[in-house]
């Protein structure tokens, strides 16, 4: 989901949930784009979004997977008698592959050797393939073809939102200068591996349960569901959190 909308449906939240009015007055990193700008201004509030990866280069990865993994599965729906789980190390599908050859010698094997083969788990490793992967027959389920990669246990996800956050609040803090509140809206659409409890985590591992220097209100946004997007107040988890530090 892009940047725009994101925002419109947050302010439209906005709205409806104590903010009766709120509207969109502009969109200055539209409108301005020589230097660093916030996504919008909607009354007192300024706001700035970001999306965050999981796993790093998640978003990239997902899209070169889904090159050879969308049509295959395209192809052979409706065409097998059982299920077939094809399941691909995280970082099997690189960019300089041909992905063609890939999905042919794919699509062969699945036509000659599927049928055939036992139910089970077993692991696989053909031409023109760069790379062993794992296949899993389960005849007794509702058919079809799934792919799948392994979770490759990424560690670096604090690290990436000091960072990126870092960044985003400082395009706020100006507007916190000149008295508007800032606000920064951080969101998510792995439905997988993501939750508002994992994301608030993150965010408290790599600020030290503190809001990122220059903004009032952090918020995030599960994007996973494109026509039921949720938000979730990090504010006061945050503040309470630093109030508490204080105190001890």
């Amino acid at each position: 989901m892009d940047d725009a909308t994101v925002v419109a449906t947050f302010v439209a939240y906005l709205r409806d949930n104590g903010y009766p009015g709120l509207s969109i007055e502009s969109r200055p990193d539209l409108e301005n784009r020589k230097s660093p700008a916030i996504d919008a201004i909607a009354g007192s509030f300024a706001i700035e979004h970001t999306s965050i990866d999981t796993i790093e280069n998640q978003r990239r990865d997902g899209i070169w997977f889904s090159h050879v993994a969308d049509p295959l599965e395209d192809q052979f729906k409706g065409t097998l008698p059982f299920r077939l789980r094809l399941v691909f190390p995280y970082t099997s599908i690189v960019k300089g592959q041909d992905w063609n050859a890939i999905r042919e010698a794919l699509a062969a094997w699945i036509s000659s050797q599927a049928l055939g083969l036992l139910d089970g788990t077993h692991n696989v490793a053909i031409p023109s393939v760069p790379f062993e992967f794992r296949v899993v027959k389960d005849s007794k389920r509702r058919p079809g073809l799934i792919f799948a990669r392994i979770d490759p246990g990424d560690t670096t996800l604090a690290t990436r939102v000091f960072g990126q956050l870092s960044r985003k609040a400082a395009k706020l803090r100006p507007h916190r200068a000149i008295g508007r509140t800032t606000v920064l809206l951080v969101d998510s659409s792995d439905m997988a591996l993501m939750s508002h409890e994992a994301m608030l985590d993150s965010i408290q591992l790599a600020f030290g349960s503190r809001m990122p220097e220059g903004v009032d209100q952090l918020w995030y946004a599960d994007t996973s569901i494109e026509s039921e997007l949720e938000f979730w107040d990090f504010t006061s988890a945050l503040t309470r959190s630093s109030a508490d530090q204080r105190a001890v």
